[in-house]
């Protein structure tokens, strides 16, 4: 194994052994609403690095230039509709103000959400009840796309995502989530995850506790 490698996996070990999949959906359950509610551009961009920082420390796969590639097509998309000051012109193609700081708010908030759904949604997460079974199981599905997205390329694109397909149906073992040991969340781990809660809202703490 690559050195490189070996560290991502020191890294995944730790955060496995250190948290429990029900304390880690809770905690991320707790500080999604602090990225929705927080409407400063500053702090939102400020909240999917420290997301996407987590991520990498659990030993998560992210791929800088994907992410970056997602938030610039999220952009453009959303500079169709100028609306607000032109700041300037690309021939007829007007960059206004307001839908390009629209455009970076809904670009990091989704990668945000998305990094922060890595790293709080394992795939032994098990919520009682039939229910609780049908949203456990989509967050696995979910969890094993995000892992396994390197894996489907544009040449056999079809071919990729019929074979993850029948992976997560329960064609192969790799991703059904037997690799994963569930175990309990440590007493430091508890401490992480105050902390991650705690600076998820310190943004949004800052932008509308001095207004009251």
């Amino acid at each position: 194994m690559k050195p490189l490698e070996q560290f991502r996996a020191n890294r995944r070990k730790i955060y496995e052994n250190l948290f429990g999949a029900q304390a880690l959906c809770i905690a991320g359950l707790i500080a999604m609403p602090a990225m929705l509610f927080n409407t400063n551009l500053v702090f939102r961009i400020f909240q999917f690095l420290f997301f996407w920082f987590l991520a990498w420390l659990a030993g998560k796969k992210n791929n800088p230039l994907f992410t970056i590639l997602v938030i610039l097509g999220i952009v453009a998309f959303n500079l169709i509709l100028p609306y607000g000051q032109v700041l300037f012109s690309i021939g007829v193609f007007k960059i206004t103000s307001d839908a390009l700081e629209a455009g970076i708010q809904r670009a990091v908030t989704l990668e945000g959400l998305i990094m922060l759904s890595r790293l709080t949604i394992r795939q032994d997460l098990k919520i009682p009840g039939l229910f609780g079974e049908l949203v456990g199981e989509s967050f696995r599905i979910f969890s094993v796309i995000m892992t396994q997205k390197q894996r489907i390329s544009r040449k056999t694109l079809i071919s990729d995502i019929d074979t993850l397909m029948l992976e997560l149906s329960g064609g192969s073992g790799e991703t059904s989530g037997a690799d994963v040991i569930p175990s309990r969340t440590k007493p430091a781990g508890f401490v992480i995850l105050a902390v991650l809660v705690i600076f998820s809202w310190l943004p949004w703490l800052a932008i509308y506790w001095p207004a009251r």
